[in-house]
C-alpha cells in the first residue's frame, strides 16, 4: 500500500506543497530545480551532506512529479520560538553551519544551471550562497544546528551576502519593538557574536552592515513582487503588517549605522 502523506510547514512560497512520505520529503519542481539538484549532488560527493546532517539528499523525482528528498529528523525553528532557540549557543552552531556549508562550495562551477533569484552584482564572488538562511531553514538536534534545507532560493552570491542575511534573521537587525522575543535587546551583541562564531574576516566585516541592509531591501522586493503577482501567501503576508515593517526597518539601518558598524569592532 503506498506510504500516507504528512503535510509539512513548507516556505511561503510553498507552503501547502511540500509532505513527508515515510522518510523523505516531497517538494514541487521548479524551473530552477536542475541547478538545485546539482548543489545538492554536489554537497553529497564532498561529505557535507551525510544522509541523516548537513543538507537534504537528492533521491529522485516521484510519480508525480514531485522531488523526492531525504528527510532530516530534528526541529525547526517557527513561532512561538522555544526557548532553546534563542541561545546563543544555538546562534554559535548556525554560524558554524552556515561557514561548513560555504567551505563544501567552494569549486563548485554555478555557470550553466538556471538559478532562481539573482542577488545585486556586488555581492556576487563566484560562490553559491544559500540565500533564504531564515530561522525554519536550519534543522536543530539537541539544541544544535545541524542542516540547511530548502535551497529554491540557492544561486551565485558570496559568503558575504549569506552572513549578512543570517545575521539580519537570526540577530535580528530591526527595530527593538518589532522584536517579541527573547533576543529583544540584545541585537548588538548578537550581531558581534554571529560574526565572531563565523570567523568573519576584517574585509568582510567592514562591507557587512551595508550588505545587510541591501539584503533586506532584496528579500523584501521578492515578497512584494510575490504579492502583486497573486501569490496567496506571499500577498497574506504582504498586506498583513510586511510592507509597514519593511519600511521601519529601512529607516532603522539608517539611523543605526554608526551602532551597528561599532558593535562589529574588535
Amino acid at each position: 500500500m503506498p506510504k500516507s502523506e504528512t503535510p509539512l510547514l513548507g516556505g511561503t512560497a510553498n507552503r501547502g506543497q511540500v509532505v513527508r512520505v515515510g522518510d523523505t520529503v516531497r517538494r514541487p519542481l521548479r524551473p530552477s530545480s536542475p541547478a538545485t539538484h546539482t548543489l545538492l549532488q554536489h554537497l553529497e560527493r564532498v561529505g557535507f551532506s551525510t544522509g541523516s546532517e548537513g543538507a537534504p539528499t537528492l533521491l529522485g523525482i516521484d510519480d508525480q512529479g514531485r522531488e523526492v528528498l531525504t528527510y532530516l529528523p530534528g526541529a525547526t525553528v517557527t513561532p512561538p520560538y522555544p526557548a532553546w532557540s534563542m541561545t546563543d549557543a544555538a546562534l554559535d552552531s548556525v554560524a558554524g553551519l552556515l561557514r561548513r556549508y560555504h567551505e563544501a562550495m567552494i569549486g563548485f562551477d554555478p555557470d550553466g544551471h538556471p538559478w532562481a533569484e539573482p542577488v545585486p552584482a556586488a555581492y556576487v564572488d563566484g560562490l553559491v550562497s544559500h540565500n533564504d538562511p531564515n530561522l525554519d531553514n536550519f534543522v536543530f538536534r539537541d539544541g544544535v544546528a545541524v542542516a540547511l534545507i530548502d535551497f529554491d532560493l540557492a544561486g551565485p552570491g558570496s559568503a558575504l551576502w549569506d552572513v549578512a542575511a543570517a545575521i539580519r534573521l537570526w540577530a535580528p537587525l530591526r527595530p527593538d519593538a518589532d522584536i517579541h522575543d527573547a533576543r529583544h535587546g540584545r541585537t548588538l551583541a548578537r550581531l558581534r557574536r554571529f560574526a565572531d562564531s563565523y570567523s568573519l574576516d576584517e574585509t568582510d566585516r567592514a562591507r557587512l552592515i551595508d550588505a545587510a541592509a541591501e539584503n533586506h531591501i532584496w528579500c523584501m522586493d521578492y515578497v512584494r513582487r510575490g504579492a502583486e503577482a497573486g501569490h496567496p501567501w506571499f500577498h497574506q503576508r504582504w498586506t498583513t503588517g510586511e510592507a509597514e515593517l519593511t519600511d521601519r526597518t529601512n529607516t532603522w539601518f539608517a539611523n543605526h549605522d554608526a551602532q551597528l558598524r561599532q558593535a562589529l569592532l574588535r
